[in-house]
């Protein structure tokens, strides 16, 4: 599980089948709560918003959190983090 900050929206016009109706966000990666220089794009499934400080699951994980086995995602937000 990582730890980052959502920093823009990425529009996608056209994508997989499995992944329509996903929305998808740029995060900025953090380690000690300091940014890492490290951005990933993520699938959003709890709102998440520009500026909130989010959990990201990756790998084989993130497919499960997408509801979908057959979703090809590799990186999902699965909380927002309050403090």
């Amino acid at each position: 599980m990582l730890v980052g900050r959502v920093i823009g929206n990425i529009v996608s016009t056209r994508k997989n089948e499995h992944l329509v109706g996903f929305k998808f966000l740029e995060v900025q990666i953090q380690e000690a709560g300091k940014p890492t220089g490290r951005h990933v794009v993520a699938v959003d499934s709890v709102g998440a918003g520009i500026g909130e400080k989010v959990l990201i699951v990756s790998g084989s994980g993130a497919r499960v959190a997408s509801g979908s086995r057959d979703c090809p995602v590799d990186m999902v937000i699965v909380g927002i983090v309050d403090e």
